[in-house]
């Protein structure tokens, strides 16, 4: 598996740590906002030769350089961009907060975002993106997550999005119908026994990580919101993971562990290699990141994750990006946000690499028409979420999160402790 893609799913409890401390280093330094550059923002921002820093994680790398590269071909100012592993990337984000040394620009996970946010990392935009005059066609889950008390700090970076795969060929030879995507909960999961069924050697219905809250967030959220119902309530701070939706995911998956459909390593599958059977071959249907598409050696089919009944939607995921709160060149910064969302950038840039646009009005674009699952993906990222909570990392992904508990006492274990642990996870919220 390519690990640069893997989603949510090496956020270790050191960046909790790191989270706590991040906030501590705030508190004890002075509010840069007054440092930065008087220069008024045009709508265009400006374009006069500076040079400009941008800090991200390493999991969007392969975005984060074509983007650079291109600006850099195209511009007077250039930006210098610095790519940091995942694992240390909250750390050094803190450090530089807490010493007023944020670079110019920098991607947050978006998970992250809404903390940041709040703690005052990022400068307020809200003028320049309520100026773009497409701002309601920019992917309205990454915005949210950025905006709070009503002001806008970030704009999609890359989207990392949870859509529902299969094996065509192994589709074929279950009898299933290749070009038809199972249209609810109980239609993957008739898919998957009937994948089982075949008995091939190392070969299994479907898989997942039940050891990795982030991958479980990415794969299992989106059949509630396709099912109508919500996660967390508005702010965030209360769990609705009890309710019929939710509990008709839980079954379902237990069903399909007592089927014998689920490879056996999902079990203790923490993250790494979640996805590395299906990429293999070995697997018939499961939710899937879409960065991976150009990766797979065969036919696969794509749509969005079904609902109980229907419906479909996506995890909206991937990164935010913003300028930080030290940047003393705030216009030069805003011109390479701006350029950022243009067709330009979305388009030759991003799509003609096989990358999900941040821009509905530019979704059926010239290559995504060349592959109508590109399209797929594009238009599923419309209906999708992203959950906005401040205590996000605590309660879901980190190691050990009430949210895995959850997950392994229904679905492993068979306990009926759902509301019991669901009350846990709200305990964290709303801390």
């Amino acid at each position: 598996m390519n690990t640069t893609r893997t989603h949510a799913v090496r956020r270790a409890s050191a960046a909790v740590v790191a989270a706590g401390l991040l906030a501590g280093a705030l508190a004890a330094c002075a509010p840069a906002a007054d440092d930065t550059s008087d220069e008024p923002i045009t709508a265009e921002g400006t374009d006069d030769g500076s040079t400009l820093t941008l800090w991200t994680r390493a999991p969007i790398e392969r975005q984060a350089k074509l983007l650079v590269d291109a600006y850099n071909d195209s511009h007077e100012n250039q930006v210098e961009l610095t790519v940091v592993p995942n694992d240390d990337y909250v750390a050094k984000v803190g450090a530089a907060a807490g010493s007023n040394g944020l670079p110019d620009l920098f991607a947050a996970d978006i998970v992250y975002v809404p903390n940041w946010a709040q703690q005052g990392l990022f400068a307020d935009i809200s003028e320049q993106i309520d100026g773009l005059d497409f701002k309601d066609e920019i992917n309205q889950g990454h915005l949210a997550a950025g905006t709070v008390d009503g002001a806008e700090y970030v704009l999609p970076f890359a989207l990392d999005l949870s859509m529902l795969f299969w094996n065509k060929e192994l589709f074929t030879e279950a009898g299933l119908d290749p070009d038809k995507a199972p249209a609810t909960l109980e239609e993957f999961a008739d898919a998957a026994k009937a994948v089982q069924a075949l008995n091939k050697p190392d070969t299994y219905g479907t898989a997942t990580g039940l050891n990795c809250g982030g991958c479980l967030v990415f794969t299992w959220f989106p059949s509630v919101w396709a099912s109508g119902d919500q996660v967390m309530n508005e702010d965030g701070t209360e769990s609705l993971l009890n309710g019929d939706s939710a509990q008709a995911v839980y079954d379902t998956w237990a069903d399909l562990e007592e089927a014998g459909a689920v490879l056996p390593s999902s079990t203790d599958e923490a993250g790494p290699t979640w996805t590395a059977a299906f990429s293999e071959g070995k697997v018939g249907v499961m939710p899937f990141p879409a960065t991976l598409l150009p990766s797979l050696e065969f036919d696969a089919g794509v749509a969005g994750i079904p609902g109980v009944d229907g419906g479909v939607s996506t995890f909206v995921g991937g990164d935010g990006i913003g300028i930080s709160k030290d940047s003393k060149k705030s216009a030069q910064a805003w011109n390479f946000l701006n350029w950022m969302m243009s067709e330009d950038a979305q388009v030759e840039v991003l799509a003609k690499d096989g990358n999900a646009v941040s821009r509905g009005d530019l979704a059926n674009n010239e290559y995504a028409a060349a592959d109508p699952r590109l399209v797929t993906i594009n238009e599923v990222a419309a209906q999708g979420s992203t959950p906005v909570a401040l205590n996000f990392q605590q309660a879901f992904n980190a190691p050990g999160s009430p949210w895995l508990s959850l997950i392994r006492n229904r679905v492993l274990n068979g306990d009926d402790s759902v509301d019991a642990d669901n009350d846990e996870i709200t305990a964290i919220l709303s801390q």
